[in-house]
């Protein structure tokens, strides 16, 4: 056994959000049409699974990023706290 990855996850892991998406929309496109073989159609299926779950962990890493500064009292900035806390 290999600890290599595979060529199709490892070329999603390097696609920026927008070409995941793109490429996503493009899968689901061709899905919608019928016109594609039942195999086809599992392969694209099973890409567009994983070319989803790479847009959820970009979105997710972006959103952890993103800090709110939170003033204290007298107006100075007494920290940060996560995107999304209140």
């Amino acid at each position: 056994m290999t600890d290599t990855l595979d060529p199709a996850a490892a070329d999603i892991a390097s696609l920026s959000f927008e070409a995941a998406m793109g490429e996503l929309e493009t899968i689901v496109r061709r899905l919608e049409s019928g016109d594609v073989s039942l195999e086809e159609s599992v392969a694209l299926y099973e890409r567009g699974h994983a070319l989803r779950g790479h847009c959820e962990a970009r979105l997710a890493a972006a959103q952890a990023r993103i800090e709110q500064v939170s003033f204290g009292a007298d107006g100075r900035p007494a920290g940060t706290t996560s995107f999304g806390e209140s």
